[in-house]
């Protein structure tokens, strides 16, 4: 009995091998997937004045094989804003997000995060960053 039990283990090992060996051996091709990719990874205002808004269209592209889906955008703070002109962005194709950042009454060098929440399972979250220098604008 204790043979007969070894005798089939053993040969269900086997087996599960040579299936794992076969399957291993398969030209596999991996499922399709979105690849996102935001152009410039970041800019730089340079000098700007107190109480103005800033402006800069980015680039989302989408490099992949399978739709992007663009799921959220937030900012570090809240004198930045960002929008995804589309939520969905096909193979081989692309949407501007625009960013907005006021100076307010800030001087000095400002640094500003966008945060894009997407689909891409290599790169899920992708950071964009804005920053410039606010000047006085009085003479001294």
């Amino acid at each position: 009995m204790k043979r007969n039990f070894a005798a089939l283990l053993v040969s269900c090992v086997l087996g599960a091998a040579a299936l794992v060996a076969v399957g291993a051996g398969a030209d596999e091709k991996p499922a399709p997937a979105p690849r996102i990719r935001v152009e410039p990874e970041s800019f730089d205002f340079g000098r700007a004045l107190p109480s103005k808004t800033l402006r800069k269209d980015f680039r989302i592209r989408n490099f992949g094989e399978a739709p992007l889906v663009i799921e959220g955008v937030s900012t570090s703070c809240g004198c930045t804003a960002a929008i995804a002109a589309q939520t969905r962005v096909e193979p081989g194709g692309a949407t501007v997000l625009r960013v907005t950042l006021q100076t307010r009454r800030d001087f000095g060098k400002v640094a500003r995060e966008v945060l894009v929440r997407s689909n891409d399972p290599k790169a899920p979250l992708v950071t964009v960053r804005v920053t410039a220098t606010v000047e006085d604008a009085k003479p001294r």
